[in-house]
């Protein structure tokens, strides 16, 4: 039986959620624990491949497994993972469902303080730049003009230290910032996100803010196609995966 996961975690620790030698991540958490606590080896599939520091307030996994798992497992598991994951639900789907490709949408959202406050800095960036919030949105608005997203994308490479080709297409379906009580967020809907993407975007968005660049060389930066016109990422403590769609008729 194929089962999804929803949980969320803190990214502090981790370096970021899919699996790496040596190193903390969300992906080999929850696979460990999974494994020690059903007795057998399990391989779990994430919905978004988070960078490291990125938190999320709703992941998706799958993973395969042949009984029928207890109403008091999701208890037992939480207990069992360390205090920065919480899982809340797992459930059955159909067995050719997949976390990541069956995705429909993908939010994300990004905060910024504009008060130095050292209890939020774990989850948002003190930004003490004065910004431009209208051009920054008249500029998060040309975003969803484009499919193309090469420029704000961080290349994979070879062991050969070559640029991998890759699908750097995505459909933005909402991009905009929004400030409240001395803080900014920052809102992005996709069907899927490339590597770095959404800090990338952000971090070109706020240089338009600052007036670094005018709205139109941020036209040109996305028309590029190329990632060394992207100068500033933006932190990774306030960036948050919020909410991820799937087609209703996934679920048994």
């Amino acid at each position: 039986m194929r089962f999804f996961i929803e949980l969320s975690y803190n990214g502090k620790h981790f370096f970021g959620w899919q699996i790496q030698k040596k190193v903390n991540t969300v992906e080999e958490k929850l696979e460990y624990c999974l494994s020690k606590l059903l007795k057998t080896s399990i391989n779990i599939v994430g919905a978004s491949r988070t960078d490291k520091g990125v938190h999320a307030k709703q992941m998706f996994a799958h993973f395969d497994y042949e009984k029928k798992i207890k109403n008091d497992f999701v208890n037992r598991l939480n207990v069992f993972l360390p205090n920065s994951i919480k899982v809340f639900n797992i459930f059955p789907v159909k067995k050719n469902f997949h976390a990541r490709f069956n995705a429909i949408k993908r939010t994300y959202k990004y905060y910024l303080t504009r008060e130095k406050n050292p209890f939020n800095q774990d989850f948002s960036w003190y930004c003490f730049y004065p910004l431009n919030i209208q051009k920054m949105n008249e500029a998060s608005k040309k975003i969803m003009e484009y499919q193309d997203f090469s420029s704000f994308c961080k290349k994979k490479r070879t062991n050969k230290n070559q640029s991998v080709k890759e699908n750097n297409i995505c459909q933005i379906y909402h991009a905009h910032w929004y400030e409240y009580n001395n803080v900014l967020c920052f809102t992005i809907e996709a069907n899927r996100f490339l590597r770095s993407m959404v800090r990338s975007i952000i971090g070109t968005l706020i240089d338009v803010g600052r007036n670094k660049i005018s709205i139109n060389e941020f036209i040109k930066i996305i028309e590029s196609q190329n990632s060394n016109f992207c100068k500033f990422i933006v932190p990774a403590c306030g960036l948050f995966l919020t909410q991820i769609l799937y087609p209703e008729d996934i679920f048994l």
